[in-house]
C-alpha cells in the first residue's frame, strides 16, 4: 500500500476502518452489511433510510454512519497505516484469512504488516506459557525444526514471552514464515523485549492485529487476540501450559471452531504441564510427542500427490454425490462449509452424502471438517 493509492482505494480503506468504529456494529451486523453492499465504502454511501432496513440497524446506529467524529478518527488511522505500509483487510477480502472468516466471531477488519500471505496451505499455531521450562524450550525448538520441511507452512503465535517467542525465534532461524498476532495496535510492540524479534519476522512473516494504532496491550485484549490465533490455524499445538491462561483459551477456542488441537504431555506433578495434561485427559487435545505426530495427524505426510479422479469412473453416482466429486476435483481439499455453499445441498443431505462417499472409498475426511478425493 502506498500514499499514492487511487482515490477509490483510499476511500474503501477509510470506510473499512470507520466501520469498526461505529458503535453497536460488531461482527454479525458488519458482515451482513458487507454481504449486502459489497464494500465498506458502499455502506457509507447508502441512504440512512435504507440502512435502517438492515436487521440490527437502529435509527441511532444508522446516524452513526454520518458521525464526523468517527470519520475523522478513521482518517487519522488511515494516515497511520499508509505511512507505515500496513494493509487493512476486511472480512470479505480474498487476502483475509479464509479459515478465520469461517468463524462467527471473526473480526470485521484486520491490520497486517508483513511479507507473506495469511492463507498458507498449512498453518500451525504454537502456544504455551510465558514462563517456560528448559523442557518447554527444547520441545518448541524440536517441534519447529521437525516442521521445517513441510511445504507451504506458516507458524502462528502471539509474540508473547516464553513459548510464543521461542517458536517465532526458531522460525526466523529456520526460514519458516511466522506471523505474530498482537493484542494491541501496530504502533507498538509488547513486550518491548520482543521488538527486535518482531522486526526480523517482517522479513519472512508478519504482524497481525484487529486493533488500531493507539490501542494499549490491555488485559482484555489478549483473549480476543487468541481467537485469531486459533481461528486462522489448521491445528493449535500447546507445548507447555499451567491449568489456566492464554494457551488453554486458545486451545478451547480452536476446538470450538472444529480445528485440531494437540498437546505435549508433561510430568503429573509439574504445574507448567498441568494444562496440557488436562487437555489430553478430557480428550480436547491429541497427545503428541514430536512434529511427526502433527504431520501424521493432519495427513500432511502423503509423499506423493493424489491422482486426479476420472469422472467417467463414477457413472453410477447420484446427483448429490457427483456435485461433491466435481467440487473436490478442482481443489486439494475443501471445508464442509465450502461444499455446502458450492453444491447447494442441505446440510443434512451433505453430511449423509459425504458419509456415503467415504464408505465407497471415494472421499477422505480430514481434520477440521475438510474433505479431499481419496
Amino acid at each position: 500500500m502506498s500514499v499514492a493509492a487511487p482515490e477509490t482505494q483510499h476511500d474503501e480503506i477509510h470506510r473499512r476502518i470507520a466501520l469498526t468504529m461505529v458503535p453497536g456494529v460488531g461482527s454479525r451486523i458488519g458482515r451482513t452489511l458487507l454481504e449486502r453492499y459489497g464494500s465498506a465504502a458502499e455502506i457509507f454511501r447508502t441512504p440512512l433510510k435504507e440502512l435502517k432496513t438492515v436487521d440490527g440497524i437502529t435509527e441511532t446506529k444508522a446516524r452513526s454512519f454520518r458521525d464526523a467524529g468517527i470519520l475523522s478518527a478513521a482518517e487519522k488511522e488511515l494516515n497511520f497505516v499508509l505511512k507505515t505500509d500496513i494493509n487493512v483487510y476486511s472480512i470479505n477480502d480474498e487476502a483475509y484469512p479464509t479459515r478465520l472468516a469461517r468463524c462467527a466471531d471473526a473480526p470485521l477488519v484486520l491490520y497486517y504488516r508483513g511479507s507473506v500471505p495469511l492463507n498458507s496451505e498449512r498453518i500451525v499455531a504454537v502456544v504455551g506459557t510465558r514462563k517456560n521450562t528448559d523442557y518447554g524450550l527444547k520441545l518448541t525448538e524440536d517441534l519447529v525444526d521437525g516442521l521445517a520441511g513441510t511445504e507451504n507452512l506458516t507458524i502462528v503465535s502471539g509474540l508473547a514471552l516464553g513459548i510464543d517467542a521461542i517458536a517465532h525465534k526458531r522460525c526466523v532461524a529456520k526460514g519458516i514464515p511466522t506471523i505474530g498476532v498482537l493484542g494491541h495496535g501496530l504502533d507498538n510492540i509488547y513486550p518491548f523485549t520482543n521488538k527486535g524479534l518482531a522486526q526480523q519476522m517482517l522479513e519472512n512473516g508478519g504482524l497481525l492485529t484487529e486493533f488500531p494504532s493507539g490501542t494499549l496491550p490491555d488485559r482484555g485484549n489478549f483473549p480476543m487476540r487468541n481467537r485469531i490465533v486459533a481461528g486462522m490455524s489448521d491445528v493449535t499445538v500447546v507445548v507447555e501450559s499451567h491449568d489456566s491462561g492464554g494457551a488453554l483459551i486458545t486451545a478451547k477456542l480452536a476446538a470450538g471452531y472444529n480445528r485440531e488441537v494437540a498437546a505435549f504431555p508433561g510430568r503429573v506433578n509439574d504445574a507448567r504441564s498441568a494444562g496440557c495434561n488436562d487437555l489430553i485427559k478430557i480428550n480436547l487435545a491429541a497427545l503428541v510427542t514430536s512434529a511427526d505426530d502433527i504431520i501424521r495427524m493432519m495427513s500432511w505426510d502423503a509423499g506423493t500427490k493424489k491422482k486426479p479422479v476420472q469422472k467417467q469412473l463414477f457413472l453410477n453416482l447420484s446427483a448429490a454425490e457427483q456435485s461433491i466429486i466435481d467440487m473436490l476435483q478442482t481443489k486439494e481439499n475443501a471445508h464442509a462449509d465450502e461444499l455446502l455453499y458450492h453444491t447447494g445441498l442441505a446440510s443434512n443431505v451433505l453430511a449423509a452424502t459425504l458419509l456415503q462417499l467415504e464408505m465407497q472409498g471415494l472421499v477422505k475426511a480430514m481434520p477440521g471438517k475438510f474433505y479431499r478425493i481419496s
